[in-house]
């Protein structure tokens, strides 16, 4: 059977597979993002030499392409990253330079992008025309699919769904520079920094619990501590805001959420964000990702087989 190379480039790891037709992975690799490089070349230089590491020479002379999901902002036209936020490089290169290292196609498409379509073909998604996938890990991120047809929007940035704005009280600034965004609330990165000023809001003295990272946080409520579930219930506005938005947005059938804040936190994230939906609209099936993280891994390998027609009348 001749396979495909998924490549998933994150901001902390990068995993790249040999996929079937079907979504079975053959063989995987998963390695450090390179971050720490001054040529706009060397993260394409790092993904080429996995890649032929992953695979023989054999083995590359029956694969049909190789996609690439990645965080973004993206430029799909030109193939590559504008000011990725973990690389100090205002342009990072991904299509060009690999396609003509292994002198196979190349495709690039947002991470969550990704994700929505691993869902469609291989998850929860099957059979449906309005699909949603968040991802809620470092940052928050969407994809969407609507009517049957991928949202991309003029660069491929459509679905930046983690700059909804979902308050105006605490005045928390995003990493992006503005202020309210549902990222800059209630992603793995910026938790702590809702917690404390949610702290201060509420005049809490004495806080007996470790702030400083998402998992201290969670580890408290799952220890029943009093303020730390109040928080939990007040996080939980937060993503039902941004829920209610995106219901707005897209009217999908289905929400299925994923990243590392829900997988590991279920029980303290699902269950609260459903009591803060706003009911305008009807509200959709909202499940977790059961590809264990696999989602946006398992779309490039879709997209590795060139369905560009296919992508947008699935």
């Amino acid at each position: 059977m001749e396979g495909v190379i998924a490549v998933d480039l994150g901001g902390t790891n990068v995993r790249l597979a040999l996929v079937s037709e079907t979504g079975e992975i053959i063989k995987k690799i998963v390695a450090w993002t390179k971050t720490e490089v001054t040529s706009p070349l060397g993260i394409a230089a790092d993904i080429t030499e996995k890649i032929r590491q992953l695979t023989t020479p054999q083995e590359l002379k029956k694969i049909l392409g190789i996609g690439i999901s990645s965080v973004g902002p993206l430029d799909l036209n030109k193939g590559v990253l504008h000011n990725p936020p973990n690389i100090s490089l205002p342009s990072v290169p991904l299509v060009q330079p690999i396609q003509e290292s292994i002198g196979l196609p190349v495709y690039l498409i947002n991470d969550c992008r990704a994700g929505v379509l691993g869902e469609i073909y291989f998850g929860a998604g099957k059979g449906c025309e309005n699909v949603v996938y968040i991802s809620i890990s470092t940052g928050i991120g969407g994809g969407a699919v609507i009517n049957g047809k991928l949202l991309l929007g003029r660069d491929g940035n459509a679905s930046e769904i983690g700059h909804f704005y979902v308050d105006t009280h605490y005045g928390i600034r995003c990493g992006c520079g503005n202020c309210g965004h549902w990222e800059g609330y209630a992603s793995g990165k910026n938790i702590p920094r809702f917690f404390q000023r949610w702290c201060e809001s509420e005049a809490a003295n004495n806080v007996d619990v470790d702030g400083s990272t998402s998992e201290s946080i969670f580890a408290a409520a799952k220890n029943s501590d009093p303020l730390t579930l109040r928080f939990i219930e007040e996080l939980g506005k937060i993503n039902g805001r941004g829920i209610s938005n995106v219901l707005a947005a897209y009217n999908p059938e289905i929400i299925i959420l994923d990243g590392a804040v829900v997988q590991y936190n279920q029980n303290y994230i699902v269950p609260h964000l459903k009591k803060n939906i706003d009911h305008y609209l009807t509200v959709p099936e909202i499940l977790v990702s059961t590809l264990k993280g696999l989602a946006p891994l398992l779309g490039a390998s879709v997209v590795a087989r060139g369905y560009e027609s296919e992508i947008f009348s699935l």
